[in-house]
């Protein structure tokens, strides 16, 4: 029996997808459960329509993120942090940081969880490169330049 998958289910398949299983399964547990709803006509045409919308709007969002990636390319964002004399910092400077300071510096809101630095943290003064994954397939590396406040 074939049915539209509603929610990602686990070595099975994602939503939306349209997947063949033993018929016992189909209607004793996805259907029942709401995980799954059999794969009629009218369904595979609304699905294919939510699909068509779907793909418009990751179009729409992969676009925007390009853009954006073309931005962050070319700037450097500057992190101040305390310093001892051997050039150290006193904590570290992590991916919340960096956030902050691309909002603060550039009016750019990056999630925190989407920023990746080099080993997690930054420990010294100097210049790093952090990578941002803006959306799926678009990343970007960002000039740092950590500084004695």
């Amino acid at each position: 029996m074939e049915v539209i998958l509603k929610r990602d289910i686990p070595n099975l398949g994602f939503a939306t997808d349209l997947v063949k299983v033993r018929d016992g399964y189909a209607r004793n547990y996805l259907i029942p459960q709401g995980m799954a709803i059999m794969a009629t006509e009218s369904n595979k045409k609304m699905n294919a329509e939510t699909l068509k919308q779907k793909a418009f709007k990751e179009d729409k969002i992969r676009m925007e993120a390009e853009a954006m990636a073309k931005l962050l390319e070319n700037i450097t964002v500057k992190i101040g942090a305390k310093v001892a004399t051997t050039g150290k910092i006193f904590g570290a400077v992590n991916s919340l940081q960096v956030a902050e300071a691309l909002k603060d510096q550039f009016n750019y809101d990056v999630d925190r969880k989407k920023i990746h630095l080099e080993g997690d943290k930054i420990k010294e003064v100097g210049e790093y490169k952090a990578k941002v994954m803006l959306t799926k397939g678009v990343t970007v590396l960002v000039n740092l330049e950590v500084v004695a406040e």
